[in-house]
């Protein structure tokens, strides 16, 4: 992000939130059919996932070296191929291939609560249009906007995870390709996985993220269902940062979203902010009854971090 604070936000923006916020929930909020909860087995499939989400924390050579302790442990036949950023003005990222899944594996660094919540809320969470020559037919004109701050992280680290996904695919011999992060790599992850899949088409692209903040307006969110990319947003409890940036500031989720909720159990949403009490919108509906620990997990035991 180009702005990183240590405060969790300023009063005039908790205000102006807050009044927001008042406007777009109603007093009553209407439970929605089709909630599901997953198997401990489809739960269990997602932990190769959240590792890699989690390794993202890491330093770009100890993800290239893949020597970063238990979560490069937790994936051990994972083959690096290229890894990148500063951890300041560009996110850390790794490309690699898993020959347990067969597939190659794009992770983004996030950011702690503390950190991302006043970028999700200061100057940078105005959306805008995203780069015509990375996103092919959404950029200028298109009606797709997302946050800037998101789109200006994903673009510095582009061409760089393109060439090395080219790299991988063809060394490798595999199509299949998985965006992971958590928090803001998770913005930066759908984002990858959009940019991913108007590039490579002929791959097929899927996103797996943790703690995933609003990227998009609803025609965005419109164009991510309306993609053949796989997508799943897992929300931990009480996390705040999934209700961030608010619907009444123009955003919007994709669908695919997975609610773990205070129980434990992994509530499968269906539809784009499903507002049922079982999912993220109906179980933090304002900040208040937000909990920020909740973010970094844990995820099926897993909590984020290098």
């Amino acid at each position: 992000m180009a702005r990183l604070s240590t405060t969790i936000l300023s009063a005039a923006v908790v205000g102006a939130f807050l009044c927001a916020q008042t406007a777009a929930v109603p007093a009553a909020v209407k439970r929605q059919s089709g909630i599901t909860a997953l198997t401990q087995a489809q739960i269990t499939a997602f932990r190769p996932y959240t590792h890699f989400a989690s390794t993202a924390y890491c330093s770009p050579a100890s993800t290239l070296a893949w020597n970063c302790g238990d979560n490069c442990e937790a994936n051990p036949t994972f083959k690096p191929v290229a890894s990148g950023g500063d951890g300041a003005l560009t996110q850390f990222w790794y490309v690699g291939y898993d020959p347990a899944l067969n597939e190659v594996i794009v992770g983004h660094q996030g950011t702690d609560s503390s950190t991302i919540i006043p970028d999700l809320t200061d100057g940078d969470f105005v959306l805008g249009f995203l780069d015509g020559n990375l996103f092919p037919g959404i950029g200028f004109g298109s009606g797709v906007l997302v946050h800037n701050g998101f789109a200006a992280s994903q673009s510095r680290s582009a061409a760089d995870v393109l060439a090395a996904v080219k790299n991988a695919t063809s060394m490798f011999k595999t199509n299949k390709v998985t965006v992971t992060g958590h928090s803001l790599g998770a913005a930066l992850a759908l984002l990858d996985a959009v940019y991913l899949h108007l590039q490579l088409p002929s791959a097929t692209t899927r996103f797996v993220g943790y703690g995933l903040p609003r990227t998009g307006n609803q025609a965005f969110a419109d164009f991510v269902d309306s993609q053949s990319i796989s997508v799943t947003h897992i929300n931990n409890k009480k996390d705040i940062v999934p209700i961030l940036p608010p619907r009444s500031f123009g955003y919007h989720h994709c669908s695919g979203e997975v609610h773990i909720d205070e129980s434990g159990s992994w509530e499968a949403c269906p539809g784009q902010d499903n507002s049922n009490a079982e999912c993220i919108v109906g179980a933090v509906p304002n900040l208040f009854v937000g909990d920020g620990a909740d973010h970094a997990g844990p995820y099926d035991g897993i909590t984020m971090g290098c």
